[in-house]
């Protein structure tokens, strides 16, 4: 191999360490059966996430996670391997990978990492299955309002009994 394709080969290893470095969430999958049609949907709904979603080479995946130092995702990258990353949401690409799916049977969830911790399949899966940022936000949201919600009933109630009795 010449020198100039395995400087190449080294500098894709480093972009990909990085986006393994900065992601805040990256699912490995199986894409094998996909149709182009379920494959460009797919990669349209990740998007719209803000969630990237790539082809690698096993070979390249593997030394990057190993530069990375993400122990145990060798057994991962096997067979034909997509990657999805996001640096913002958590759930987002287990989310819609996970929903995606359920209708396209060919998809197969691999792994993955979750802020930068190697998660099992079960993982990323229980992930998948909690809501997106927004609803988690509006249940603790709803979580520090119901205290003040009974203290104004409390309150209410008091002024209609004295009401009442007025």
């Amino acid at each position: 191999m010449s020198e100039a394709t395995i400087a190449k080969k080294a500098a894709i290893v480093d972009e990909v360490t990085a986006k393994f470095k900065e992601a805040a969430s990256v699912v490995v999958v199986d894409y094998r059966g996909l149709t182009v049609e379920e494959v460009t949907l797919l990669r349209k709904q990740l998007r719209e996430a803000g969630v990237e979603m790539k082809v690698i080479k096993n070979s390249i995946l593997s030394r990057a996670a190993e530069a990375a130092g993400l122990e145990g995702m060798g057994e991962v990258f096997t067979g034909p391997t997509a990657v999805a990353f996001s640096n913002e949401d958590v759930v987002a690409p287990a989310k819609i990978i996970n929903d995606f799916a359920k209708d396209a049977k060919a998809l197969e969830i691999k792994g993955g990492i979750i802020e930068g911790k190697v998660s099992s399949l079960e993982e990323v899966i229980a992930l998948a299955k909690l809501p997106n940022r927004e609803g988690l936000l509006s249940m603790l949201l709803s979580v520090l309002q119901a205290p003040v919600r009974n203290v104004a009933y409390a309150i209410n109630a008091v002024a209609e009994k004295d009401g009442d009795a007025a």
